[in-house]
């Protein structure tokens, strides 16, 4: 019979073996590679000293290929929860060194056991992924364990920040629950996800391609769109990591978390003033104006390589979180394409389903024009932001900084699409197209130049100045750009206690 001590020593010898995983060989493979272990990484990522890990010990049942002869407890994925900020977040991260980080049901149930924790008790849910994929020797079950996990994805959706950080190898279904989650983070030279490998894109459409350029980091955050962050190394990505939970709330209960800040509110920034050229087609960039009017000059970008014309990204006014959607003219004139409408609508949906207000500043010539966009569906994708600034009921502040065209005018957060405060700068220009192209249209067939010159000079002064629009109560207030940061914030108080539903239903049907 075994007394107290040997117990004691049986389960410190079991926890030991759990925590070495595959085994120091492995451990050391994973650093040659440039890259932390699952345990590693989680100590990093949360706060020292909080991490609880649950299901140390669970193993795999699998007893196909002499599998039952090898059975590392754990199983290949490390769960738990700890806190980051002091907040309660819920973590797993798969660990290569055991069965090359490869899904089994087990582990599976291990996923699923605390995303399930997480919506219970409203706190984000992190997965750090570097897998083989599914585990070949369960079969169907590691394809159930996969299903299991999707489920899990589309029901918490909306319900508690899901993030994906892609650390190491991501292919076949495994890349499926990355693209149901909020935030995909991925790191460079180290992590890559495609659905199919080079060996059988060669196979199949002999296409040589290297898994670098197939599903690289910079694939996903500049050609795809697959993924919104990039990190250097795995430290430099778990740092970025924390610093947007940090502008996240818990669930879609709470609000983001008020961070005191010493920079005055009633700021005013004289170097705005000139940002916006006299000449309406001369670019500018619109990074300088976001940063010069936010809480210390703070702006995390979202997606900062992929569709340019476009920038999203958190930043704070006043110690509140927002959400900021803006043309960019410097990158095709600030125009809206196929992948910057979606790229738009996807982060407007994410601020209204997180309580999250959301700041708009319009630049828009219109849409980009072509048989490209065209017969890639312009019309469809489009309406996807659209959709996504109607549907949104949280506080929707508008900046007019220049030009406001067409469509275009009424799809980036308008007052008719239910904005809440809409602001132009004396510069802004709202009209259904440009001075050139109005006066082309309505006297088509006049040749007589000095005629024309004098009827552009005579819709520009008439229609592209905001003051129609702000006769009508299209804009309610014209406003100096060094008033910009004062202004912002007036608003954001004036909204703090919104309450706007949409009618009850199921769903809505958005254009996918």
């Amino acid at each position: 019979m075994q007394n107290l001590q040997d117990k004691f020593k049986v389960f410190e010898e079991r926890d030991k073996e759990a925590e070495v995983g595959g085994g120091l060989k492995r451990v050391e493979k994973q650093h040659q590679a440039g890259k932390l272990t699952a345990r590693e990484r989680i100590e990093r990522f949360l706060d020292h000293g909080t991490f609880v890990e649950l299901d140390k010990l669970v193993k795999h049942t699998c007893t196909n290929f002499d599998m039952d002869k090898n059975r590392i407890p754990g199983d290949g994925v490390v769960t738990g929860h700890g806190k980051v900020d002091g907040r309660l977040i819920y973590v797993f991260a798969q660990d290569f060194t055991v069965f090359g980080g490869s899904l089994s049901l087990s582990n599976a149930q291990k996923i699923v056991k605390i995303s399930k924790m997480a919506m219970k008790m409203g706190a984000p849910i992190i997965g750090l992924n570097d897998s083989g994929g599914a585990r070949i020797q369960e079969g169907v079950q590691s394809l159930a364990g996969y299903a299991d996990i999707f489920l899990l994805n589309v029901k918490a959706s909306g319900v508690v920040p899901q993030i994906s950080a892609i650390m190491g190898p991501c292919a076949g279904g495994a890349v499926y629950s990355p693209a149901l989650t909020d935030f995909t983070f991925m790191v460079k030279d180290t992590s890559y996800m495609f659905v199919t490998g080079p060996d059988v894109i060669k196979t199949v459409t002999h296409e040589e391609v290297t898994k670098e350029e197939l599903g690289g980091a910079m694939t996903h955050n500049e050609k795809s769109g697959v993924a919104h962050f990039v990190g250097d190394d795995d430290e430099h990505m778990l740092m970025m990591l924390r610093e947007l939970l940090s502008f996240l709330p818990s669930n879609n209960m709470e609000d983001a978390p008020m961070i005191p800040t010493t920079d005055n509110a009633q700021r005013q920034e004289e170097s705005l003033q000139e940002l916006i050229p006299a000449d309406p087609n001369k670019p500018y960039d619109m990074h300088e104006l976001i940063t010069k009017v936010v809480d210390d000059q703070h702006f995390l970008e979202v997606q900062p390589h992929y569709a340019q014309n476009m920038i999203v990204g958190f930043a704070r006014l006043g110690g509140r979180s927002v959400g900021i959607v803006a043309n960019q003219p410097n990158y095709l004139a600030g125009v809206l394409d196929i992948n910057s409408s979606v790229k738009g609508a996807r982060f407007v949906r994410f601020c209204d389903a997180f309580n999250i207000p959301i700041v708009t500043f319009v630049d828009v010539p219109g849409f980009l024009p072509g048989t490209v966009q065209e017969f890639g569906g312009i019309i469809k994708h489009g309406a996807k932001l659209l959709y996504a600034f109607s549907e949104a009921t949280v506080p929707k502040i508008t900046l007019i900084t220049r030009k406001a065209y067409g469509g275009a005018y009424d799809v980036m957060s308008s007052k008719h699409i239910g904005a809440d405060v809409n602001f132009a700068y004396p510069t802004a220009e709202i009209a259904v197209m440009g001075p050139e192209g109005a006066v082309n249209i309505i006297f088509r067939g006049d040749t007589d130049d000095i005629a024309k010159a004098e009827r552009v000079d005579d819709y520009r002064d008439n229609f592209a100045n905001p003051y129609r629009a702000a006769e009508l109560g299209y804009i309610d207030e014209i406003i100096y750009p060094k008033e910009t940061r004062f202004k912002l914030i007036q608003a954001l108080e004036m909204t703090q206690n919104k309450s706007e539903c949409n009618p009850p239903k199921k769903h809505g049907n958005i254009p996918l």
